[in-house]
């Protein structure tokens, strides 16, 4: 569906008036019961009387250490588990690709990475002839009457904020975050071996720094959408409103205020499950997704010393931003917006903290894939749970849908709403995760198959073997369980697109090209 230009955005708008009522206690009533007895949708050209508020929370390397998902037993976030309590939580969601550009690409345009060809930090999607006019998640709500709000990180770096031809990405750019900033004059963690330095990646980097909240760029990014915020809500004549909200941390450097760390003392510190060569029974390829990779391997945290540290380090990061969740959350209550704001909460992708023998993430398990994905506000039920597997691209149809706009044609994902009413609801559609061409990871309810560019395979009971540590593909007992997986792997899956760049891998039936560069088996890094 290509892009309207920007005048005749700018005219349909005009001709619909672009402003929809605020939500009275008596259209909310009626709203609500509307999607609880699944009100049909409304037809093409029709717009709903009244609409919410959308309020779309985006957190950068965020795995599933929540509370709400229980993935690690010490973390604390009151602020994510109580929006949680007053929505559904997927318990099973899972990203398109392990990587944010290719993941926030998806997520935005509702294709997968195996259509668009993005799957590296390059390209920008705008650049690629074909997606160059693609009508992407917020647009689609500009063009049936939202106000588009963007404030922190987003789409990957700074993408989209160029003024670039026909729709605007947003009609209005908030505070952009400072990413890894502030960072100290010298480097917080200790190297393995000093000759390191010259080459270490600035980025890895953890510990406790600056001083205050204040100083990190997610509390302003929070206070600047507060601000926005109180703003909309004095406004009694707006149109509804769109905004995402996107927070840095904990993506590295994983920097906090101490009071963050106080939380979790170094002496009762509980450590990532490891299993001595877990990697023995995973195929060769497995290696290749993150051949060369700033993140350090488990091996380089142990003999460091800093194994511990990062662990800290991530867990102090996620409080950080839980809190700077709450201030948002706490504001959208404190306004009034809360009763007829639909808020989302997700992460782009997972994160390893020594899981399989590395940190970081590119890699196609559990702990690189699984992320939070929270739903709340009218309409949505209170306290579920839902384990049925879900995708970040189902985001873009189910809040279509939520919403009663249009169907929207050529959209890969599949619309949540029938799970959100009722968390049982069967779903037939695993999650599905591609990290490069050829290869991908196939998540249903129990299993979680992965199949590489050179055909080799892994296979995971993930009720018995929920840290994925037997690899059962050459069980002969499995076959039926794979092939009835293997019929979901991506039908179109394009080679990487032109420009692509940064953790991107190829492979041509004979070599694997990591970046430019063909992979020697012989200088794999343990």
């Amino acid at each position: 569906m290509p892009a309207a230009s920007t005048k005749e955005y700018d005219r349909k708008r005009r001709e619909k008036g672009a402003v929809a009522p605020r939500w009275t206690a008596w259209s909310w009533v009626l709203c609500c019961a509307a999607l609880w007895l699944s009100a049909p949708r409304c037809g093409h050209g029709q717009e709903p009387a009244s609409r919410p508020n959308i309020l779309i929370i985006a957190i950068d390397d965020l795995n599933d250490w929540v509370g709400c998902l229980q993935g690690h037993p010490q973390v604390q976030t009151p602020n994510i588990d109580r929006l949680a309590a007053r929505g559904v939580v997927f318990t099973n969601a899972h990203c398109q690709s392990p990587l944010c550009n290719p993941s926030r690409t998806s997520l935005m345009t509702g294709l997968r990475p195996t259509t668009t060809g993005v799957y590296g930090l390059a390209p920008w999607f705008r650049t690629l002839p074909e997606w160059r006019d693609w009508v992407t998640l917020p647009q689609y709500f500009m063009q049936h009457g939202y106000h588009t709000i963007s404030v922190g990180k987003v789409y990957h770096g700074s993408y989209g904020r160029k003024p670039e031809h026909g729709l605007p990405e947003f009609d209005e750019w908030g505070e952009g975050g400072t990413g890894g900033q502030p960072r100290p004059e010298k480097r917080l963690i200790r190297l393995a071996d000093p000759s390191d330095e010259a080459h270490w990646h600035p980025l890895m980097d953890w510990g406790i720094f600056p001083e205050r909240d204040e100083q990190m760029g997610d509390y302003k990014t929070a206070t600047w959408a507060s601000q926005r915020l109180r703003t909309l809500a004095e406004d009694d004549g707006q149109q509804p409103f769109m905004m995402f909200c996107g927070f840095h941390r904990p993506h590295v450097p994983c920097f906090a205020p101490q009071k963050w760390f106080d939380l979790y003392p170094q002496q009762t510190l509980m450590m990532p499950l490891v299993q001595p060569f877990d990697r023995d029974d995973t195929p060769m390829f497995s290696w290749y997704l993150h051949w060369q990779l700033p993140e350090p391997r488990l091996s380089w945290l142990q003999r460091a010393d800093e194994w511990r540290s990062l662990v800290r380090s991530y867990l102090a990061c996620i409080s950080f931003v839980d809190a700077q969740v709450g201030r948002v959350i706490d504001t959208l209550e404190q306004t009034g917006l809360a009763d007829e704001t639909l808020v989302v909460l997700w992460s782009d992708h997972g994160y390893h903290l020594g899981e399989k023998e590395i940190s970081g993430k590119n890699t196609l398990w559990e702990r690189s894939t699984r992320v939070p994905l929270v739903f709340a506000g009218p309409g949505i039920p209170r306290g579920f749970r839902c384990s049925q597997p879900a995708e970040l691209l189902d985001l873009y149809p189910t809040l279509i849908d939520l919403c009663q706009l249009p169907p929207r044609e050529g959209l890969e994902g599949h619309s949540l709403r029938p799970q959100l009413m009722q968390p049982n609801a069967p779903r037939p559609w695993p999650a599905i995760t591609s990290h490069n061409q050829g290869n991908h990871a196939v998540r249903s309810e129990q299993w979680r198959y992965i199949r590489y560019a050179d055909g080799s395979e892994e296979l995971y009971d993930m009720r018995r073997d929920p840290h994925e540590w037997t690899n059962l593909a050459s069980v002969a007992e499995m076959v039926e369980v794979k092939q009835g997986l293997r019929k979901w792997l991506p039908q179109i899956d394009r080679p990487m697109a032109p420009g692509s760049a940064h953790r991107v891998l190829s492979w041509d039936g004979q070599t694997a090209v990591w970046e430019g560069t063909p992979i020697d088996p012989s200088e794999l890094e343990r």
